[in-house]
């Protein structure tokens, strides 16, 4: 049986001339995107600046909502009520919803992003509210295998697509090492192309604590804003081609 692997980016968080060039070139690498949606970053032009390059490179947008927290990128967990997170998240979806018609472009996925992502996967009511509002625009959900964001998202009938890092260090428990902790982040190039090989080939890594893990992924995501990161982006796809691994987005 061939094996097929997505490549998917975050994109549309940097809104500068190089920030959207970087974007739109990798691009032309990926099969998927994920494109931020005012939370954590992004804004109306650049949303529509990336569903146009998404259509235009024939990859599959997704909407990469966060919490309310452009200072912090999105990147600290927030004490917020879940009432209040509902609308923030709400309107960020209806945002790029309504830009994604004005353009003709149809919305596949949702992937949170940040700490949003992180604290759903184990939180019963943050997963809960997530996989609530994928199923109001009938998308699948973006999390990791085995969590809880999976179950919600299979109790709401809706699809779930398991995602992979291949810049990021895992912990014994397959949840990601906080970017805070040293190490968290592979910052060397060859390392994260041989992470992404053995991802997805379905080979174990090696945990921030030195065990054995393997991590079922059906999607590899490319951070854009790492250093190298349009590098890295073809490097990973050159070598998984080699390998004879198929490239696509997922289809739920």
């Amino acid at each position: 049986m061939t094996q097929k692997i997505d490549l998917n980016a975050d994109l549309g968080e940097d809104e500068s001339p190089t920030g959207i060039a970087r974007d739109i070139a990798i691009m032309d690498i990926v099969s998927s995107c994920n494109i931020a949606t005012g939370g954590h970053a992004g804004s109306s032009e650049s949303m529509r600046t990336m569903l146009m390059a998404a259509q235009t490179n024939a990859i599959a947008p997704g909407a990469h909502p966060s919490y309310p927290d452009r200072a912090g990128f999105g990147r600290q967990s927030l004490d917020i009520a879940l009432a209040d997170l509902a609308t923030s998240l709400t309107e960020q979806l209806h945002a790029i919803s309504a830009i994604a018609a004005e353009t003709g472009v149809s919305l596949t996925h949702i992937k949170p992003h940040g700490a949003l992502y992180n604290d759903a996967q184990d939180d019963p009511e943050l997963a809960g509210l997530l996989a609530e509002i994928a199923a109001r625009y009938r998308l699948p959900l973006v999390g990791m295998d085995g969590s809880i964001v999976q179950q919600k998202a299979y109790a709401r009938k809706i699809g779930f697509i398991a995602e992979a890092f291949i810049d990021r260090r895992y912990t014994d428990t397959g949840r990601l090492v906080p970017r805070s902790d040293e190490g968290a982040v592979i910052a060397e190039e060859e390392q994260r192309i041989r992470q992404g090989l053995d991802l997805a080939s379905g080979k174990a890594l090696t945990t921030q604590e030195g065990s054995s893990l393997t991590v079922y992924a059906q999607s590899l995501c490319l951070h854009s804003d790492s250093d190298g990161a349009l590098e890295t982006a073809k490097r990973m796809r050159i070598a998984l081609e080699q390998a004879g691994i198929v490239i696509g987005p997922v289809r739920s």
